[in-house]
């Protein structure tokens, strides 16, 4: 060990204390340092510190046996006049601490066979119905036997073994074996195990969840030692409240106030304690570091016993005479190593008590647990309170100044590792089981009162009504985590709402009460798909087609005329949908638009048409009959250029003309389908006359109507094969027109 760390000697023992009959309350950590320290946070964990002299070589904790573990993980020992701190690890008694046996007994886990076979060596007494046998237990093994008395009837189903545990005792040099099924009764003959099994029923039940264990660190180099021991341990998170005041034109300086409730379960008494709380999402577990583990480990005993060599014949070569081997020389290889920026608010801590001091503890004067040093002193308003009744008071309504006046925080935050940390500026004291709130935020923000409206009203019965909302901005540096927000307005309280976290320099808009005085209703429209024309390359366009969804909001008003704005959360449509043109005013939120209608004044309705559209990009061949009415509108916009307009014109003339093409080879095709059909039809008429010697009229003028259907048919399989004959000179000439044609309209082209 250096020399500079000698003050501490790195040797802790962990001692079970005296075990309480009862289930009495033990305080988290016991220790003879005063707590000078807490920090709150919001996930199950406080950070605690204490600080003092210690005379002798010994500091002693003591930590309820359920909250051991964090201890472990967080323990430090800092001796103050070096300023260096110690991690103390913790040897453990496998033996007091994690006795196998004892682990079987866990709630749901475990078994009969499974405890006695975990009790190897231990002397036990078996009593069955006829008898008792004593010994040590040699072994448990698992059997399979088949009834006593199986069923001999005709047809009756095979019986199933039973499974049973063949119980092994050795007494003496004689060896008994018991069936498990056949024992009615076990006695232990071993007292100490017998009392852990109890102390285990305890622990199971609940019983001794909050006795101590008893940490001893021994220390050296001096007689008395001024140490500074901090740890983690299970606490309550803090939960914050806040109240926001609006100001008297709806739009303006408001008032925002927030609160913390501290709750303290600890066990013993916070007196004069310095006070912070952390917000934000710090990550907290358990983690088992009381108990020894043991890891199983392969035996390979056998494998250097069971070594056996095999007999060889040997072999002669007769090629030419062996060398002698060489010796690998031997060599000895030794390998070793040598080895917060801050923001002050306030002067003095507002706190109010909540609940009742316990455990031996006393509130202060007044019932002000968390107190400040020194009082301030007492408002206009409270000393007008004490004047004779004849006298009027004046106005105490509850508005800005009267609050703003009311509440003094003693907070300043400060930033560490991505947290906010509320610093209390000066000490309080909290009592064991009660709880307080303490003052931390007392500022003004901007804000505004106006509506908002979600997709599905404001609830059963205001379906189509918007929520009366209040908006500001966090101007503190503080990060307000979620809580309620009570909402007043006009010297009285309005509503009240729920907020999420909202960030330092970020707005937030809390609904707190309901408006039924205006509606909002929507209607919306889906479109088919609209394309769009990117770029031509070698006779292959890029296309980029849309889906549109349009939704118009309507929002009418049944009593303001005033002018007045509605937000609308308008969901969005899908996750690849964006906004065509985007109203001004919007906020982007998560999966949704935030959109306002402003109701002018004077009127009463208004509405705003909301449209998105989701892009995809594909690919079609310039033979593709899509490409031609996508290279029309092209054409027909009066975006693109002359000289782009120039260049493309040959190759939309000729796909033009192919296309023409290619619809007349189309329609004579069907003419010819059909002849072929009519001339089928005249040859089955034939074929069933060509034997009836009375229809030779008939039949001439079948064979004649036959001869045009063909003399027809040939004109058009040479008028076909005319056009094909065009329609692949005017292709060759196109491809040759897109051999190295690069084409990119400009972006508002084609649309």
């Amino acid at each position: 060990m250096r020399p500079a760390l000698s003050a501490l000697l790195l040797i802790a023992a962990v001692s079970l204390s005296a075990c309480s009959t009862g289930r009495a309350r033990f305080p988290s950590t016991a220790s003879n340092l005063e707590l000078s320290r807490v920090v709150l946070y919001r996930n199950g964990v406080g950070y605690f510190e204490r600080q003092g002299e210690v005379d002798g070589d010994v500091l002693r904790l003591r930590v309820r046996k359920d909250q051991v573990n964090d201890l472990l993980k967080s323990l430090t020992v800092v001796e103050r006049t070096g300023g260096r701190a110690v991690s103390v690890s913790m040897p453990l008694d496998p033996q007091t601490w994690a006795n196998a046996a004892l682990a079987t007994l866990a709630p749901g886990r475990g078994s009969l066979a499974e405890v006695l076979d975990t009790l190897r060596g231990t002397q036990v007494s078996l009593t069955t119905a006829s008898s008792t046998v004593s010994g040590r237990i040699l072994m448990v093994e698992q059997v399979d036997m088949m009834p006593p008395t199986p069923s001999l009837r005709r047809g009756a189903p095979e019986t199933e073994p039973v499974t049973d545990h063949k119980v092994t005792l050795l007494d003496g040099d004689e060896m008994r074996v018991v069936l498990l099924s056949k024992v009615k009764g076990i006695t232990l003959r071993d007292g100490d195990l017998a009392m852990q099994f109890h102390r285990s029923l305890d622990a199971t039940a609940g019983e001794g969840m909050f006795q101590q264990v008893e940490v001893a660190i021994r220390l050296v180099g001096r007689s008395a030692h001024d140490l500074l021991v901090s740890y983690v341990a299970p606490a309550p998170m803090w939960k914050p409240t806040y109240r926001v005041v609006l100001p008297e034109q709806g739009k303006g300086k408001a008032l925002l106030q927030g609160w913390a409730v501290v709750d303290n379960t600890s066990g013993e008494d916070w007196r004069d304690v310095r006070l912070a709380l952390t917000s934000g999402a710090p990550i907290a577990f358990r983690y088992d570091l009381h108990t020894p583990r043991d890891v199983d480990r392969t035996d390979l005993t056998e494998t250097g016993v069971s070594k056996r060599a095999r007999v060889a014949v040997g072999e002669t070569s007769y090629e030419r005479q062996a060398t002698p081997s060489q010796v690998p020389s031997e060599m000895d290889a030794e390998e070793g190593w040598d080895g917060d920026e801050e923001v002050a608010m306030g002067a003095v801590a507002d706190a109010r008590t909540i609940g009742g001091g316990k455990g031996g503890g006393s509130a202060p004067a007044g019932g002000m647990l968390a107190r400040p040093k020194a009082a301030p002193p007492p408002s206009p308003a409270m000393r007008k309170a004490d004047a004779p009744l004849a006298e009027p008071a004046p106005d105490t309504s509850v508005d800005f100044e009267s609050l703003y006046r009311s509440t003094q925080a003693s907070a300043r935050a400060v930033a560490v590792s991505g947290l906010t940390r509320f610093d209390l500026s000066d000490e309080v004291t909290i009592p064991d089981g009660s709880s307080t709130m303490v003052a931390i935020v007392n500022q003004s923000v901007e804000a505004e009162e106006t509506f908002l409206f979600r997709p599905g009203g404001a609830g059963s019965g205001y379906e189509a009504n918007p929520y009366r909302v209040v908006r500001f901005r966090n101007t503190t540096p503080f990060v307000l985590e979620p809580g309620p927000i009570a909402i007043y307005a006009g010297g009285s309280f309005v509503g009240e709402g729920l907020s999420e976290a909202v960030g330092t320099g970020t707005s937030a808009t809390i609904p707190f009460a309901v408006e039924s005085g205006i509606m909002v209703s929507s209607s919306t429209e889906r479109s088919g798909e609209e394309m769009r024309l990117l770029r031509i390359v070698r006779g292959v366009l890029e296309v980029e087609s849309f889906a549109r969804t349009s939704t118009t909001w309507t929002v009418r008003s049944q009593t303001k005329n005033d002018g007045f704005t509605v937000l609308i959360r308008h969901p969005k449509s899908g996750w690849n949908y964006e906004l065509v043109d985007r109203p001004q005013g919007t906020e982007d939120l998560q999966g949704a638009y935030l959109i306002p209608i402003a109701v002018p004044q004077g009127k009463r309705e208004a509405e705003r048409k909301v449209v998105e559209q989701t892009p995809s990009k594909m690919q079609l061949s310039i033979w593709d009959t899509r490409s031609v009415q996508l290279l029309d509108t092209l054409m027909l916009s009066g975006s693109i250029s002359a000289a782009d307009r120039t260049r493309l014109q040959p190759i939309v003339t000729l796909r033009q003309d192919i296309g023409r093409i290619d619809t007349q080879i189309d329609g004579l095709r069907r003419q010819r389908d059909d002849l072929d059909q009519r001339a089928s039809e005249t040859r089955r008429s034939l074929e069933a006359i060509k034997k009836d010697a009375a229809a030779g009229a008939l039949r001439a003028k079948l064979n004649k109507r036959l001869d045009e259907f063909t003399s027809e048919g040939d004109r058009i399989g040479r008028e076909i094969v005319e056009l094909q004959s065009k329609r692949l000179e005017k292709k060759i000439e196109l491809e040759d027109l897109l051999q190295d044609f690069d084409f990119r309209p400009s972006p508002s082209a084609g649309r």
